[in-house]
């Protein structure tokens, strides 16, 4: 039995939520959002609180339960407050800057790799080896952020390459004599 799915979604004063017939609409400052309703999810919102149930009549809603309710509580938190994920690039001569919407990283290859932002993200460098990667999606955040750290993924010896801020680069030994 799905416990993530028995919590309780608590709405701040600053976020309307609203039922269409399959999605819910979150409204907030950030912006706005929508979050598919599965068939067999009843959701209710009072006194700023969103609760999913399960439909007795749809025992196939029970594996997405859990789901539904992250879903929504994502949004919620988006709207609201945003996510966002950092970079770090590490490597000599490695770096990385913005030219108008796209951001133009130096990753020691004979070229440099342009990335275009998409909609709805905001990329910032406060440094040349910070990426900032912010918006109200925590999936867009969490994929535009792995499709930057995938054109030079960190490498185990000298730990060059792009990771993220907490990540763990397990270190290998070189080469022995």
């Amino acid at each position: 039995m799905s416990r993530i799915g028995q919590k309780i979604i608590e709405i701040p004063d600053n976020v309307e939520a609203n039922i269409a017939q399959d999605e819910i609409k979150l409204v907030g400052p950030k912006g706005e959002l929508t979050a598919p309703i599965f068939n067999g999810a009843n959701i209710e919102i009072a006194d700023n609180k969103i609760t999913v149930n399960k439909n007795p009549d749809n025992p196939d809603f029970s594996k997405n339960w859990g789901l539904q309710r992250t879903l929504i509580s994502n949004g919620v938190i988006g709207v609201s407050e945003g996510f966002s994920k950092k970079l770090e690039i590490n490597g000599v001569g490695y770096r990385a800057q913005m030219k108008g919407n796209n951001i133009q990283l130096s990753l020691g290859f004979s070229h440099d790799v342009n990335y275009e932002t998409p909609d709805g993200i905001k990329i910032e460098t406060p440094s040349q080896t910070e990426i900032i990667i912010s918006g109200i999606d925590k999936q867009k955040v969490g994929q535009v952020a792995a499709e930057i750290r995938a054109f030079r993924p960190p490498e185990p010896y000298k730990g060059k390459g792009v990771k993220y801020e907490d990540e763990y680069i397990f270190r290998k030994e070189g080469k022995k004599k």
